[in-house]
């Protein structure tokens, strides 16, 4: 567990942050990105449970811890002093997401023109989550060309992103309340 009794140490006033291992870098770091993106998502799904109840809630609330596990991840590096006995995210939690994507998706109708972000206040909360996990996703990969980066973080960045699709239509009346693409429908 983390115990804080102190909210602002002024360590960061000169632009750098400690990762998990204590090592200093730039608050602009890479590995700092991913993880702050994957937190700025989290955020969103706050947003998301203002509007959602019963096993909808659950979901999302699980999802929030997995993502603050996702960050623990990320800002502990794998050549880094605390690196043995790491919080990383694992195999199981990329399978849970999976088992619930295809639960909802069993029951939407499938898709028949690409869906425009809204619906529901939830709906529309997932769309943005989606949007800046799979951020969070580019930032990882980039991550990955130069520092080892857990595999199973990245895939669970990406089935994140899909469940956060799934879900917004399940929560738009299991789809039928989407809001479709009209292809050019605007033009005069």
């Amino acid at each position: 567990m983390v115990k804080l009794d102190k909210i602002y140490t002024r360590g960061g006033d000169k632009g750098e942050t400690s990762l998990g291992d204590g090592k200093r870098v730039a608050k602009h770091d890479l590995r700092v990105s991913a993880y702050g993106t994957a937190d700025e998502a989290n955020a969103i799904i706050g947003l998301a449970r203002l509007h959602t109840t019963g096993n909808d809630d659950a979901v999302l609330t699980r999802i929030q811890n997995d993502l603050f596990d996702l960050g623990a991840d990320l800002c502990t590096p794998h050549d880094g002093r605390k690196a043995s006995g790491a919080l990383r995210v694992t195999q199981d939690q990329v399978k849970r997401l999976e088992d619930e994507i295809d639960g909802m998706n069993g029951e939407l109708a499938p898709l028949t023109s690409f869906i425009l972000p809204g619906g529901s206040p939830a709906a529309a909360y997932l769309h943005l989550a989606r949007t800046v996990i799979r951020r969070a996703e580019r930032l990882m990969t980039e991550l990955a060309q130069n520092e080892e980066v857990n595999p199973e973080a990245v895939k669970y960045a990406n089935r994140l992103s899909d469940h956060f699709f799934v879900m917004s239509r399940w929560l738009n009346d299991k789809g039928a309340t989407d809001v479709l693409w009209t292809p050019g429908g605007t033009r005069s």
